[in-house]
């Protein structure tokens, strides 16, 4: 038995499959779990290293961002001081334009402080002499004043004297003033026509009334009614009868009360004025004159039509009695010459062929007839009135208007000559009357100076 037992002891031991396997899928497991944990704790250290990785990107990011913005602020930190040097160096450079400018006006000052008293001193100077020369004059004049009185009553002694002759003087004047009134009304009473001169009230009264003006030149046109005044002025101002502003004018006498019309020019200084005719008015030929005012008036155009009358006589005599210049002017020349040529045979209704030349020469002949009859009857009628000779200007209104607008007409007779001699006659008058203005303002300022 025993030496059964020893073979089992000395032979090799069997394992038994089951544990073997056991024991290898343990240590499998065991070794899996391992490497599952050497895994995890692999994963987790590369987390923690990739962690610390991307910490450590941040912070080198930021330090970068640090860093940049370390350089910017250095920048803008070297511009600011770049610009404090430029605005010192401005200021630097203002500082001294400052004072450079403040030393020149110093200097200026100085200088016009130096003129200045150099001008008080000679102003100083100047008042001195002047005061001088002031009390040299006051003694003069105290002498002459003390002459002056002293004359004074030597003509007061010898104005008692004179007062006596005066008063004689005075009452002779008067009893020949009473001797003169009572000639006058014994004139009047017999038809004798008394010369009438306008008071000084009277004379500003019409200016007034008309619209005188300094420095305007009055133009009136007078003549009996019906003679064509409304029309002459309108034509001398440039106006057809119809156009708006033109004086009224008709078969008989429109014009009842004195019409002023400015020229329609204004560069004219000219005004017209349309004067109602003598026989529209119950007024004597002699009073016509004085009763419209014509004294007043610069220049009067007497315009007749077909015949002279007592009232252009009177205003002719008056005119030269108040040196008024006076223009004689026959109006409406071509219906006259129309009418002579009629008187001669001349027929509208002729043919043109055989008319025009016919015509022509029929024209011709009324005009010279035309004018020449004129030209004697104011002649005879200026002879007759003891007036000197003057001449008589023969228009056509149509033609005057032509004119005055700046057209040439066909025919004219003394329709240019009439202007000319209007407007030379303003021209010289006004001057006169300019001269005869600064001679009287020279005169008051040298009275007032004295």
């Amino acid at each position: 038995m025993g030496g059964l037992f020893s073979r089992r002891r000395d032979a090799p031991q069997q394992v038994n499959p089951s544990v073997a396997d056991i024991e290898a899928r343990h240590r499998a497991e065991a070794a899996q779990r391992k490497a599952e944990e050497d895994a995890r704790e692999a994963r987790e250290l590369f987390e923690k290293i990739k962690s610390q990785a991307e910490e450590d990107r941040e912070r080198a990011h930021a330090r970068q961002e640090e860093a940049d913005q370390a350089a910017a602020r250095a920048r803008d930190e070297s511009q600011r001081m770049m610009m404090d040097m430029v605005a010192a160096e401005r200021t630097a450079l203002n500082a001294k334009a400052l004072a450079e400018a403040a030393a020149n006006s110093a200097r200026e000052d100085a200088a016009k402080l130096a003129q200045e008293a150099r001008e008080e001193r000679d102003r100083a100077k100047r008042i001195q002499e002047d005061a001088e020369k002031a009390a040299a004059a006051a003694r003069q004049e105290a002498e002459r004043m003390q002459r002056i009185a002293d004359e004074e009553r030597r003509k007061a002694d010898a104005g008692r004297d004179e007062a006596v002759k005066a008063a004689r003087a005075a009452a002779e004047e008067a009893k020949k003033a009473h001797a003169a009134k009572e000639e006058a009304e014994k004139q009047l009473k017999e038809g004798i026509q008394p010369v009438v001169t306008p008071s000084p009230e009277e004379l500003a009264a019409t200016k007034k009334k008309v619209q005188y003006k300094e420095g305007l030149f009055h133009f009136a046109v007078a003549g009996v009614a019906g003679s064509g005044k409304s029309s002459l002025i309108n034509a001398l101002r440039g106006l057809r009868n119809k156009d708006a502003g033109a004086a009224a004018t008709g078969a008989v006498e429109t014009t009842l009360v004195m019409t002023r019309y400015p020229d329609n020019n204004p560069d004219y200084p000219f005004v017209w004025y349309d004067i109602p005719g003598a026989g529209t008015l119950k007024i004597p030929e002699w009073q016509y004159f004085n009763i419209q005012g014509l004294y007043v008036f610069d220049c009067i155009v007497v315009l007749f039509d077909n015949r002279f009358t007592m009232t252009d006589i009177a205003i002719l005599n008056n005119s030269r009695r108040f040196k008024i210049p006076t223009y004689i002017v026959r109006s409406k020349a071509d219906q006259h010459i129309r009418n002579i040529m009629k008187d001669t045979g001349y027929d509208s209704d002729e043919s043109e062929e055989e008319g025009v030349e016919r015509r022509n020469r029929l024209y011709k002949a009324a005009r010279k007839q035309f004018i020449q009859e004129t030209r004697k009857s104011v002649k005879a009628n200026l002879e007759n009135a003891n007036l000197p000779d003057q001449r008589v200007y023969i228009i056509s209104n149509d033609t005057m208007q032509a004119i005055v607008r700046e057209k040439t007409p066909k025919k004219t007779i003394d329709e240019l000559d009439l202007l000319s001699d209007l407007f030379n006659e303003a021209h010289v008058r006004r001057s006169a009357q300019l001269a005869e203005a600064v001679a009287n303002a020279a005169g008051a300022s040298s009275g007032s100076r004295h």
